[in-house]
């Protein structure tokens, strides 16, 4: 599947798997600059980043575009995971901070195949009561509104969003991935999603460990498969084995050893083709 696709429709949909969350608060920018894997410090208000929450050993729990709107005010648009599980999970560890977490049910999230009206890159636009993001990848325009009407469901441009994600290496991982891989086997430094120099967060050592000593032996690669893969799915290579991390139709990601020999990947009985990713959403 490609976003390249010439009958792509520039109207609104929704997107249900994206689910927003409010951090607030006068200790919020501490708060998640201690929690989360890329440098919120660094973040200036207006713009956003990708980010993550690890575990202590350096596995992904969740990821997210992080957007700040001011000093104090944050917004997380949280991919696939349980957004109320994941937010009582992180209050878990406000103890006195002046800071709150809040799940935005009400708040509508959609999309079109269309080019921002005024965001660009990692800047974000206030679009009437909406916020504007820019997620076009490789000369294909996309963008994501947070907030506004409230668009019609439509599963074919939903599913189609994702597969668009994957082709560009965004790893839309469902709970059966959730603290199984880190940021380094899902290739997050293509998404510039995490920071190693920034100081203690969960799992941070580990990333760092992995980041300067070079013992990253996995990394995430996209096939195109001859049937529907479920992630979890065993990859069989000449070199060893990988994973299906995430899947939409017939492409997919999966972690696969780092090899220098030629791959010829096959899911079960069936050959899959081991495409590059895309360029585009890093920010």
């Amino acid at each position: 599947m490609s976003d390249k696709s010439a009958d792509a429709s520039s109207a609104f949909f929704a997107l249900p798997s994206l689910h927003p969350l409010a951090v607030e608060g006068r200790d919020a920018p501490k708060f998640a600059q201690a929690q989360f894997m890329n440098d919120v410090a660094a973040l200036a208000p207006g713009h956003w980043q990708w980010n993550g929450w690890l575990t202590p050993k350096g596995r992904v729990i969740a990821l997210f575009a992080l957007l700040r709107l001011d000093e104090e005010r944050f917004r997380l648009l949280l991919l696939d995971a349980d957004a109320e599980g994941f937010a009582a999970r992180l209050r878990g560890f406000l103890f006195r901070s002046k800071a709150t977490v809040t799940v935005q049910a009400a708040l509508p999230v959609s999309a079109a195949f269309a080019a921002p009206a005024d965001a660009s890159g990692s800047r974000f636009a206030a679009a009437g009561d909406a916020l504007e993001l820019d997620w076009s990848g490789d000369g294909a325009p996309r963008r994501l509104r947070l907030g506004g009407a409230a668009a019609a469901t439509d599963p074919i441009l939903a599913a189609r969003w994702r597969a668009c994600d994957l082709v560009h290496g965004l790893p839309r991982l469902d709970l059966s991935q959730a603290e199984l891989w880190t940021p380094q086997q899902l290739s997050l430094d293509r998404l510039r999603a995490y920071s190693v120099k920034k100081g203690c967060y969960p799992g941070q050592e580990i990333v760092a460990r992995t980041h300067f000593l070079g013992q990253a032996k996995r990394a995430l690669a996209r096939l195109r498969t001859a049937q529907p893969a479920l992630p979890g799915a065993e990859v069989a290579l000449e070199t060893g084995g990988g994973r299906i991390v995430a899947a939409e139709g017939l492409d997919a990601l999966a972690v696969l050893p780092l090899d220098p020999s030629p791959a010829r990947p096959r899911l079960g009985h069936a050959p899959a083709q081991l495409l590059p990713l895309l360029e585009g959403l890093a920010r």
